[in-house]
């Protein structure tokens, strides 16, 4: 991306070798409408040149670019070949044994790549299970187990707090997401629920605002595209800025095909042109192909396919291919099992420690309908491959059911994003 228009028009500058802009980044991946909110770009900067521009919710540059060119090679929409970070699939069941992806130092928050063959089946799965918690929190949704495990993570002393979603203050901003770090049970439940909105959850690792230990460690609950930019952040070792990447212990990967931008979903198409009234929404919920939104009073306010909203969606999640967030330490979402039960799929030691911690809080069983994780994975990878082949060729008819391309979201439920499993 060398001679980029910004220093041509500076006369008499010469470009810097070896050098890449924000700038690139902004006209590739923000100003195309491509960017998926995740928040990599600013975590990863080591000169803290990034922020979050309070209007758009997008990544912008707030003090000097030097063009150390990281934003755009961790950008999942930018240099970043995410499927590298994917360990190696389970082998067949006649196979000898499963791999499990262990650490060699369990204290050690970086990863080490491994390597393919990606995206076979359901990626590299240690047990699968459906789950639904004992207690659950009065606002959660399908099995309530990510603030289950929370909860038991936090009160084991094996995490000192939780990036998760929780509501806007702003009165003008009804359900609306923003990033936080829950560091109390009443913080964590309070973050039941579901947002569908991306909140740029990685630029909220700037621990300095939180009362956590000089050496904190943390559970994040995310969009597979924010576990992508955490791996890549994970398997280099190079100061990350402010944002402590180094304290994130645990992942957790909230299945998913598609987040919406808030304004577009939450304000236009919900309140305006549906007339909702979000003040007396008490549950949105994306499922089975359908967007379903619930009064108080338990009216169904709404039940529509989910297709009359993808106008409202983040354009750059029809590139990604990573519906089962095959990086994480866990994979949790509604598909696969029965209604008020989550699919969880164990990927690493980490994740099996920390399901094992919460076991007694949870009711858990054989995965109900594994095939169906694989038939949304089929689809969504579909959904990306025409995506990509358009870019190339904008007349390249897409032949997908959009009816089918289903969106899973969660929060800690609330992910720094989206909605609870």
């Amino acid at each position: 991306m060398k001679g980029f228009r910004i220093r041509e028009e500076m006369n008499g500058v010469e470009e810097p070798p070896g050098k890449t802009w924000f700038w690139e980044l902004e006209a590739g991946v923000i100003f195309a409408d491509r960017c998926i909110q995740c928040g990599t770009c600013v975590a990863v900067c080591p000169s803290n040149s990034l922020g979050v521009n309070a209007d758009s919710g997008l990544p912008e540059l707030v003090k000097m670019c030097t063009g150390c060119s990281l934003c755009w090679d961790f950008c999942p929409r930018g240099g970043l070949r995410y499927e590298a970070l994917w360990p190696p699939s389970t082998p067949p069941a006649d196979a000898a044994e499963s791999p499990v992806v262990v650490k060699a130092d369990a204290a050690d928050t970086y990863w080490k790549l491994t390597g393919g063959p990606p995206g076979d089946g359901l990626g590299a799965v240690v047990h699968s299970y459906a789950v639904r918690a004992g207690a659950r929190a009065d606002d959660a949704q399908d099995g309530g187990v990510v603030t289950a495990m929370l909860l038991a993570l936090l009160a084991g002393g094996d995490i000192d707090g939780a990036l998760v979603s929780k509501p806007s203050a702003d009165p003008d901003e009804p359900w609306k997401g923003i990033a936080t770090v829950a560091t109390t049970a009443k913080e964590i439940v309070a973050a039941a629920g579901s947002f569908y909105n991306q909140t740029m959850a990685l630029a909220e690792l700037d621990l300095s605002r939180y009362d956590l230990p000089a050496k904190p460690r943390l559970a994040v609950i995310g969009t597979p595209c924010e576990i992508q930019g955490i791996r890549a952040m994970q398997a280099r070792r190079w100061p990350t800025g402010a944002h402590r990447v180094d304290a994130i212990t645990l992942t957790i990967a909230l299945l998913c095909t598609k987040s919406f931008d808030y304004e577009a979903l939450m304000l236009r198409e919900l309140r305006d042109k549906r007339g909702l009234d979000l003040n007396r929404v008490s549950k949105v919920d994306v499922i089975h192909g359908r967007m379903i939104v619930e009064y108080r009073d338990g009216d169904v306010a709404v039940d529509e396919p989910v297709k009359d909203f993808h106008g409202a969606a983040l354009k750059g999640c029809d590139e990604c291919a990573d519906f089962l967030g095959r990086g994480a330490d866990l994979s949790i979402g509604s598909v696969g099992s029965m209604a008020g039960w989550s699919s969880v799929l164990v990927r690493t030691e980490a994740g099996r420690l920390a399901f094992e911690r919460a076991r007694g809080r949870l009711d858990v069983r054989d995965l109900d309908d594994p095939e169906a994780l694989l038939k949304l994975d089929r689809l969504d990878k579909r959904v990306a491959e025409r995506t990509l082949q358009r870019k190339l060729d904008p007349d390249a008819p897409m032949f997908i059911d959009f009816a089918e391309h289903v969106s899973c979201y969660s929060g800690t439920d609330r992910a720094p994003v989206v909605k609870e499993r």
